[in-house]
């Protein structure tokens, strides 16, 4: 636990489930006020309301399309009004789809874009608009993937996004270290979760993804909570613009373990 985060006031996006649910609960151990953003199931997001107050923490559940710049902009206000300051935005609402790259369309390019990389941009810009005012040294955390790093056949536009989630924590953490902003980026590997459920509940897939990941193991939210939690707070103060692989080696090439 980390004692200097209890009282923080943060905002996470697409907090209702997974791995934005698992921050959100893990900020409310830490004894902090929560924003829980969701995009559809009110209920949901309720329920981590609700975990996040058992443990010890405050929250609210505010509805926001990421994906519109005007519904950003009142997620942010709205934790600022109900809660006073805001110290920590989590960029964690993401979507994706399959589709062959010579078959993807424009409007579904710019769907996945909107959500995983304007949306955060535009969280980020209101942000840190605030804590510039008020003399706030924040802290952004992007939730990106191993796809910034790993291409990703058939998910150009995720995989691009990503990319560009990387880019520009890095561009932010350079623009605004000199003012005690930090901006890092949080990259899963394969994390159980609702969205990956169809693969890690077939024991074909499963293997083949068990197969990618040098540890031999599906990771949990927990894993990237944990992450969260220490980049958000001062035992991470000197570090900003990086990428934290939580991935279990996906990134380390584990083909050549076979070698």
């Amino acid at each position: 636990m980390f004692q200097d985060l209890a009282g923080k006031v943060a905002v996470v996006t697409g907090a209702s489930q997974g791995i934005g649910r698992g921050i959100a609960v893990r900020f409310g151990q830490e004894k902090m006020k929560v924003v829980v953003n969701y995009a559809r199931s009110e209920e949901q997001a309720l329920q981590t309301v609700e975990e996040i107050k058992a443990a010890g923490g405050d929250a609210i559940a505010v509805k926001a399309d990421v994906a519109k710049e005007d519904e950003v902009i009142n997620l942010i206000q709205t934790a600022i009004e109900t809660f006073g300051s805001l110290d920590i935005l989590v960029n964690n609402a993401g979507i994706q789809t399959t589709v062959p790259s010579h078959e993807l369309s424009v409007d579904d390019w710019h769907k996945v874009m909107d959500t995983n990389l304007t949306g955060a941009f535009v969280g980020c810009r209101e942000a840190i608009k605030y804590m510039l005012a008020h003399n706030i040294k924040g802290n952004i955390l992007n939730i990106s993937s191993v796809h910034q790093k790993i291409p990703k056949p058939f998910h150009a536009h995720y995989a691009s996004s990503k990319g560009g989630l990387r880019l520009l924590t890095e561009t932010l953490a350079l623009e605004y270290a000199p003012y005690g902003i930090r901006v890092n980026t949080i990259a899963p590997g394969a994390i159980a979760t609702q969205m990956n459920e169809h693969i890690l509940s077939d024991p074909n897939q499963n293997k083949d993804v068990l197969s990618l990941i040098p540890m031999n193991k599906i990771g949990e939210t927990k894993h990237i909570a944990s992450a969260a939690a220490w980049l958000a707070s001062d035992e991470a103060a000197y570090v900003t613009g990086v990428t934290l692989f939580v991935d279990g080696g996906m990134t380390l090439y584990p083909f050549y373990l076979k070698g």
